[in-house]
């Protein structure tokens, strides 16, 4: 088997571990943000990066051990494109808290991509 083994592999602490930190980050920021619309924003946009980190893990995962820059680069794109459009399109229409959505959207989606390359290796 390859160096940390199968993708399959790899990638299955990735989805406990981006899970964790998006909790605790999430717990953290509602100490800050502490008004109920500004909760609601936190929890929609945790929701969201949890589900794009476990694309951006699987992208990264995927991508064969020549291709892990790629994979890793195509995952740090979706991940800004996501944040554009959710502070362009989705923040104001869905009428979440601005400042909490996309604060704590970005402190997800920084956490998880500070860990992603110690999560790939295990």
């Amino acid at each position: 088997a390859a160096e940390g083994g199968p993708p399959i592999k790899r990638m299955g602490v990735s989805p406990f571990v981006a899970a964790l930190l998006i909790g605790a980050a999430a717990g953290l920021l509602a100490l800050a943000f502490d008004a109920p619309l500004e909760r609601r924003s936190i929890l929609t946009s945790a929701v969201l990066a949890f589900i794009v980190q476990l694309a951006a893990f699987g992208a990264v995962a995927l991508a064969s051990r020549a291709n892990v820059m790629t994979g890793w680069g195509i995952g740090l794109l979706v991940r800004f494109l996501v944040l554009a459009g959710y502070a362009l399109l989705v923040v104001q229409a869905v009428g979440l808290a601005p400042a909490a959505a996309l604060i704590s959207l970005a402190t997800f989606f920084f956490l998880c991509t500070l860990v992603e390359p110690l999560v790939l290796r295990t």
